[in-house]
């Protein structure tokens, strides 16, 4: 009797399930000899659930598939980690990933095809099992020995870096543990950028394009910071360590309150980049490196501009297009670059209608990388050298003659303002510069064609004294209506700043150039950068300031909102910022005495009152540190840089916004995403008048290469009663008030303290350091104790802790404002 064709169904069937491996129920947390996860079916982390693991794809319509851990208790799909980036498997039901009896992880396709294992060797059969911490650590361990971690995923990291994991070199096998970004948004294989330990053996990391190109280096470690990484300087919330040993050498990271979510990610932007979770508001950049986006090597790939000042980011030459327009406009991968739409004639030179190949000239770019020179006297040699030689691609002539070969890497745009530009000549073939001179050539003869002889007189008569009636009116407005905010073409500021050409500072958001109107007013103005940030800086201050005056605030003049530009115009301050006088030994800066100091805390503290306590809503500065208080010709201070800044109010008590600041001076709750009040603004205050007490950082190394935090120090010889006059700045060899200094090391500690219930208002600070109120000895702050046990701890251990120190000879850094709007 023959078998049916439902019989065979049945036996295959059976067939299927019983070689199968046995399968966990959704949820487990471990996976044991013979155990599998299949299809929807994931592992939870232990003990506390905060890690998953499973199959996942990447974009709503990708059929690829790969084993990953992702955060469990946001709301934001989150991966962390992929075993299988680079080979994706099509079906997730029939694949399995498990635990083999030779101890080793291994993901099979549904062929039964190994595509990814954790390949061990020498294992006692039926010995290990794998589980996922809550560290987001998947690990094999022996069963009768948790803590042996025979294999972790810690030390084969993709493009994500977890608090406690290595990121280093093991000297033994000679291999780096190093971060790898995606692909593209939607493809996690193994990018072009990666950031890995010198193998050489020196403390500092490199960020690599194409495993080979250095673009930036961090520096060494110095003892507790990298040196060209100042972010990491003033921390509060992060520690680290970095540990060189025989065996190995690598950093790591974690954090005082393991509530907070945290990652380093190696990004397809080529940056690397530290990310904060905030409930109700999502990832916000803590900081990244390079700072400028256009400094990360070839971002844009051969014939493509970066514009670090507009959108889009990446733009392919005249001429050009791109090799891949998914990846290149969707997928924010632009390493494919461009390339040309009309082949060069090369040799020859002359088409069919006797047209010549040529150049475009584009103005003002930092000119690409590995220019070759060529030994002639004139453009024009330069000229027809490039234009025979089929492999030239492009030349300059700056008194020396420059081309290049082949793809054009690193081309930049750059603004007027900018320095270290050049003048490049692009070899197009002929049909494109037809194409560009068409162009050219119909927009000018539509003008002529629309205008005569007579009526361009006419109107050049109409137009320069109109010209003159307005710029007249503007700046005179602003020179006699002196409580009126004013608007101002941006030739006008060309003018008045000599065409941007005295540079008095440069920040996160543009740079501050100093100018001078008529009437000899003399301004600064700043010119903002970036078309999304600079935006909101320049709404944000217009905003705030712009219709509000105070002794201690800085005065905003006038604006320009033409186009694209978006500049401000304030009051000069020709004493600068408190930080120059503070943290740099110039000997072209005076050091300021204690009777001044007094002042500037006394005038920035009224300043913040004001913001917090007169206006019609109340102003929450968000970015309170010296770089943001100046110093006009008496050293009165006004706080300045609104750009942070934000509006509550008055029937409001918080508001709940995106995290923004800078690191050292960030109250305890923007990391806990709660909603802020005008609070967050004193704890920044309370950290700003330690420094100016102290004359330094809050952060340094101490000489004796023990770790010490100067506002624990502080704290504790307050509470203990001690000699307050050691916490004065060395430089002032005693010379102060002691009343006044005792007072002011008593309002600091009271404004940095942990719950914001007990820090007081603005307004209280300056009754407080006027002498109107008496000020009590403050609470020991929560935050100072966890320093000062950590501190010790690692001071005992001669571990290389990265929390900062404070020593009366020190080098200061310089902070980084990082805004996360």
């Amino acid at each position: 009797m023959g078998i049916t064709e439902s019989s065979w169904f049945f036996v295959s069937v059976m067939f299927h399930c019983f070689s199968l491996k046995t399968l966990l129920s959704d949820g487990a947390s471990i996976i044991s000899v013979g155990d599998s996860i299949s299809g929807d079916q994931t592992i939870i982390s232990e003990p506390d659930g905060n890690f998953e693991l499973g199959f996942f794809a990447t974009g709503s319509k990708s059929q690829n598939y790969y084993i990953g851990i992702w955060y469990r208790k946001i709301s934001e799909r989150t991966i962390v980690w992929e075993a299988n980036r680079d080979k994706p498997i099509s079906d997730k039901s029939s694949s399995q990933l498990t635990l083999q009896e030779d101890g080793n992880l291994v993901l099979l396709d549904s062929s039964k095809t190994r595509i990814w294992s954790t390949n061990l060797t020498s294992i006692t059969l039926n010995s290990t099992e794998a589980v996922l911490l809550d560290s987001g650590n998947l690990v094999l361990r022996h069963k009768l020995n948790s803590s042996a971690f025979i294999w972790q995923s810690f030390d084969h990291q993709t493009n994500t870096w977890l608090p406690g994991g290595k990121l280093g070199l093991n000297k033994l096998t000679n291999t780096s543990q190093m971060l790898t970004s995606w692909k593209n948004s939607e493809d996690p294989g193994m990018g072009i950028f990666s950031c890995e330990l010198d193998p050489t053996g020196s403390s500092q990391y490199f960020l690599l394009w194409n495993r080979s190109q250095r673009y930036w280096t961090s520096g060494s470690w110095n003892g507790h910071i990298f040196s060209l990484v100042p972010e990491m300087e003033g921390n509060t919330y992060f520690y680290y360590s970095y540990v060189s040993n025989q065996n190995e050498s690598y950093f790591t990271y974690n954090v005082y309150n393991t509530s907070m979510i945290t990652r380093f990610v190696m990004d397809v932007t080529g940056q690397v980049k530290q990310l904060l979770w905030l409930d109700g508001v999502g990832w916000n950049l803590f900081w990244s490196q390079p700072r400028q986006i256009c400094e990360v090597y070839a971002l844009c790939g051969a014939f493509s501009t970066c514009n670090q000042q507009d959108l889009p980011l990446c733009v392919c030459l005249q001429g050009f297009s791109p090799r891949s327009t998914t990846n290149y406009y969707n997928l924010s991968d632009w390493s494919g670059g461009c390339v040309r739409r009309t082949p060069l004639l090369c040799g020859n030179n002359i088409s069919a209608n006797g047209e010549k190949d040529g150049f475009l000239p584009i103005p003002n770019v930092k000119l690409p990388v590995n220019p070759q020179s060529l030994a002639v006297e004139s453009a024009q040699a330069c000229k027809l050298a490039c234009l025979n030689s089929c492999s030239c691609t492009a030349y300059v002539y700056d008194g020396g003659c420059s081309v290049w070969e082949g793809d054009l890497l690193n081309l930049q745009l750059l603004s007027q303002s900018d320095s270290g530009g050049g003048n490049l000549y692009l070899k197009l073939a002929a049909s494109e510069l037809s194409n560009y001179r068409g162009k050219k050539k119909g927009s000018f003869t539509g003008a002529i064609v629309g205008v005569t002889s007579g009526v361009v007189l006419l109107l050049g008569s109409v137009l320069v004294l109109f010209l003159w009636w307005r710029r007249r009116n503007v700046f005179g407005n602003l020179n006699q209506i002196g409580d009126s905010l004013v608007q101002i073409s941006y030739r006008d500021l060309q003018i008045a700043t000599k065409n941007f050409s005295e540079l008095v500072g440069r920040g996160g958001f543009g740079c501050v150039f100093k100018g001078t109107l008529p009437g000899l007013t003399v301004v600064a103005v700043k010119k903002l950068q970036g078309l999304s940030q600079g935006e909101k800086q320049f709404r944000s201050e217009v905003s705030t300031i712009g219709t509000i005056q105070h002794i201690n605030l800085v005065r905003l003049r006038g604006f320009c909102c033409q186009g694209t530009k978006r500049l401000l115009v304030y009051d000069f301050m020709p004493k600068g910022s408190l930080d120059s006088h503070l943290f740099h030994d110039r000997k072209d800066i005076e050091i300021l005495d204690w009777k001044t100091r007094y002042q500037i805390a006394l005038g920035t503290a009224r300043g913040l009152a004001y913001l917090h306590e007169k206006c019609r809503d109340c102003i929450i500065h968000c970015d309170v540190k010296p770089e943001n208080i100046l110093l006009d010709a008496e050293f009165c201070p006004k706080v300045a840089d609104f750009g942070m800044a934000k509006l509550v109010g008055r029937e409001f008590s918080r508001v709940l916004t995106s995290m923004r600041g800078t690191i050292g001076y960030l109250a305890p709750e923007w990391i806990s995403g709660v909603a802020i009040t005008a609070k967050a603004d004193v704890y920044s205050y309370g950290m700003m008048l330690f420094e100016l007490i102290s004359g330094r950082r809050n952060s340094d190394q101490c000489g004796d290469g023990k770790v010490r935090y100067f506002p624990t120090w502080a704290a504790r010889k307050i509470n203990e009663n001690g000699e307050i006059i050691s916490l004065l700045d060395c430089r002032l060899e005693g010379y102060a008030d002691h009343a006044e200094l005792t007072k002011a090391c008593k309002v600091a500690c009271w404004c940095i303290q942990d719950d914001e219930a007990h820090r007081p208002s603005m307004g209280l600070v300056v009754q407080m350091l006027e002498g109107v109120m008496d000020v009590n000895p403050p609470p020991f702050p929560r935050t100072l104790q966890t320093f000062e046990d950590i501190e010790e701890d690692f001071n005992e251990s001669s571990s290389n802790w990265g929390s900062q120190a404070f020593t009366s000879q020190g080098k200061s850094t310089t902070s980084s404002a990082i805004s996360m709007t």
